[in-house]
This record gives C-alpha cells, sequence and structure tokens, in this order.
C-alpha cells in the first residue's frame, strides 16, 4: 500500500508493532536477500526497522516537508540500505543503515527547501543542517566569556567550526533566512492588492518606440521597393530570389531556370544591387544598403 494512502499515525503503529529482530535472525534475511534474492526475506528485514526509518524522519519535521513525504524518503533509504548491506562484515544492520535513512532524508529536505538549488556536497549538506546550531552555540560560549560578535566574526567562526569557505555560509545564510515567495502573491492581507511582479520594471519597448520601429520599417520598406522599382524584370526576379527569400537559391539554380551561365547570373545581380545602391543614396535610405550584403 502506497505510504501517501496512510496516515502518520497509522504508519507509526504499523511500525511498533513490527517483530525485533535478534542478531542471528537478522543475519540469516541478510544472508538470503544477498545470495537468494528472496523478497520475502527482505520485506521482513526493512519491515523490521521501519520503526527506526520513522523516528530519524521525526527529527527532520521542523524543516517544513510534510511527514509522510519525510517518512518514504526514509523508507527508500532503508531499502537501500538492505539491498547494499553486505553480512560479512560483521555490522549490525541497523547500525548500517542510520547512514542511509540519514542521507536520503537529507537529499529529499535540500531538494525541496527551495526553487533555487541550495547545494548537494558533503560540505554544503553539513553546513545547511548544522549552520543555525553551530551558530547558537558560538553565540553561547561568546557570551560566557562576555564578548560580543559582529555578523562577520561570527560567519568566519561558522565556516571555520564546519570546515566549509565563508562565502558558502554567506550564501546558506541567505537561504535559511527564509522562503520563497511567489511574485503572484499580494503585497498585503488584502486580496485585490497588487502583486509583488506588478513592482517589477518593465523592460519590454515602450509605446515611443514601437511607434518609432514601425515607422522606419515603412520608410525601408518604401525605399526598397523605389530601388527594385528601377530594376528590369530580371534583374528583380535575380534580387528577390537571392535576398528577399527565406532560403536564398543559388546562381546556379537561377542560371538554370534562365537559361544563363552562374557567372552570368552573378553579374547580373552585381549590377542590379549597383543600381539599387545609387537610388538608396539618393534617398538616404543607406540602412536598406545592409540587405544587399
Amino acid at each position: 500500500m502506497p505510504l501517501d494512502s496512510i496516515s502518520d499515525n497509522s504508519l507509526s503503529r504499523r511500525a511498533m508493532k513490527a517483530e525485533l529482530l535478534d542478531a542471528e535472525t537478522e543475519l540469516s534475511l541478510a544472508y538470503a536477500w544477498r545470495d537468494q534474492r528472496d523478497e520475502a526475506a527482505l520485506h521482513r528485514l526493512v519491515t523490521a526497522y521501519m520503526r527506526l526509518a520513522i523516528s530519524m524522519a521525526a527529527k527532520y519535521r521542523r524543516y517544513g516537508a510534510p511527514m509522510n513525504d519525510l517518512i518514504q524518503e526514509a523508507g527508500l533509504g532503508l531499502m537501500k540500505a538492505a539491498d547494499k548491506f553486505d553480512p560479512d562484515r560483521g555490522v549490525r544492520f541497523s547500525t548500517y543503515a542510520v547512514w542511509w535513512i540519514k542521507a536520503s532524508i537529507q537529499d529529499y529536505v535540500m531538494r525541496n527547501w527551495s526553487m533555487v538549488r541550495t547545494g548537494s556536497t558533503s560540505s554544503q549538506k553539513s553546513l545547511f543542517f548544522n549552520m543555525r546550531r553551530v551558530q547558537a552555540r558560538l553565540e553561547r560560549e561568546a557570551m560566557g566569556r562576555g564578548e560580543e560578535l559582529d555578523g562577520h566574526q561570527l560567519r568566519q567562526m561558522i565556516a571555520t567550526e564546519v570546515g566549509v569557505p565563508l562565502r558558502d555560509v554567506e550564501m546558506m545564510e541567505g537561504r535559511l533566512s527564509g522562503s520563497d515567495f511567489s511574485l503572484n502573491a499580494t503585497q498585503s492581507a488584502d486580496d485585490e492588492g497588487r502583486e509583488w511582479i506588478d513592482t517589477l520594471e518593465d523592460d519590454t519597448a515602450g509605446a515611443a518606440e514601437l511607434v518609432g520601429d514601425d515607422h522606419d520599417r515603412q520608410a525601408l520598406r518604401d525605399w526598397l521597393i523605389t530601388a527594385m522599382s528601377d530594376l528590369n524584370d530580371r534583374e528583380r526576379m535575380i534580387v528577390r530570389e537571392r535576398k528577399l527569400r527565406d532560403e536564398p537559391r543559388t546562381l546556379e539554380s537561377l542560371g538554370q531556370e534562365l537559361g544563363l551561365s552562374k557567372e552570368r547570373v552573378r553579374q547580373l545581380e552585381a549590377g542590379a544591387f549597383r543600381k539599387m545602391r545609387r537610388t538608396l543614396e539618393t534617398n538616404g535610405g543607406g540602412e536598406v544598403e545592409a540587405l544587399l550584403h
């Protein structure tokens, strides 16, 4: 049965009723799963230690994640531990499983803490889950000595204590200072209030710019039409096919259609461009000349 269809209390009750395994039974189940892939043995081993997974998941509720989600992640960690456990190493399964359960829960918490990725290295994880505790201890110790630490001193001491660069502490302090906010949230409790996104500067073109752009485009179009009108039909066709199509045609294909050599088409094209440039220079349409290159 999926965990998300069971309540926290129901999961806890089921886990508390599970059998307690002695070392010999635990070892035999681990061998049965490793050597024979006995799924019944795996299920019994995981079920017996689900109470451990739930207990560890409960310690991370303060990070705001739903308890059922935390339990599911803890269960996944427990499954990974059972799959990778080597009974020949002489270690109890519960001791080995703790690391996998903790890693799975912490990965989930960090993935879901913020839309902005917080970090995934071991040092960043250590900082994320220990920064507040270390900060509180350092402040208590400083107070006991009659000292008062400023923000920079405190961050430097945290970096030294946890073993991470100062910039990581500064970054994590910002990430932990508050949760993400939607830009569509209103600025006040009033549902009719202005949304935060309305306060952002609009970097799109204004009305004056749009009108100016439209005017320039129309002027360029008029200049181009005038320049094209000075060409004969064959020259207009070459310019249109070579410069005004989304996919310009080759000199060779135009030559085949017109019954001319490739070199002759190139000469006609060059002559047409010279005529157009003269017309454009006369009309002040130098901007259109860029179309001819």
